[in-house]
């Protein structure tokens, strides 16, 4: 900062008592005037060759361009929204199907549970009555061996007691009245 004082403080200086002279042209066209001129200048070739125009159909060309893609974005957001509407449905519809398969899952299974005490109920009496069936079985089997038994024993006690009791002339008469009995048939 000081640096800038000292400089400041030499030009006031050195340039206290004199004027310095500008550069002109003729003495009347300085350098604003000339400045001025070319400005004049640059601004007719610009309008002569239709420069405005020409920017102003550059910058229509965007506009337009811009307000297409603001279109495609609008025709893009449109169907965005009708295939998110589109799903939605289909997700509401899925909901539904799937809430509509988990009942019929759970009949089903109530049904299967109904059949299977059902079949179990069927073949506890079914063993039941073979069960029964069985012990009646041997219950006869056990009755009529008890009989066959009953009956070899009498069979055998009657053989003793005829062999006991009768002898070759006790069996005579038998014999010979069982033979009349056949001839008068």
């Amino acid at each position: 900062m000081s640096d800038l004082l000292m400089l400041v403080a030499a030009e006031a200086a050195h340039g206290a008592g004199a004027e310095h002279a500008e550069p002109a042209i003729a003495g009347v066209l300085n350098a604003t005037v000339i400045v001025s001129i070319s400005m004049l200048v640059l601004v007719g070739i610009m309008l002569w060759k239709k420069v405005p125009a020409l920017i102003g159909s550059m910058l229509d060309g965007k506009i337009a361009a811009i307000r297409a893609q603001l279109d495609e974005a609008s025709d893009l957001r449109k169907e965005a929204e009708a295939l998110r509407a589109e799903y939605q449905g289909k997700l509401a519809a899925l909901d539904g199907e799937a809430a509509a398969i988990r009942e019929r899952a759970e009949q089903e299974a109530s049904l299967v549970v109904a059949k299977a005490k059902e079949d179990a109920a069927a073949l506890v009496a079914r063993r039941q009555r073979m069960a029964e069936d069985r012990i009646a079985a041997a219950e006869r089997s056990a009755i009529a061996e008890v009989r066959d038994t009953a009956t070899r024993a009498a069979v055998a006690a009657a053989q003793q007691l005829i062999v006991d009791g009768h002898n070759a002339a006790a069996d005579k008469p038998l014999v010979e009245k069982a033979i009349a009995d056949i001839e008068k048939i």
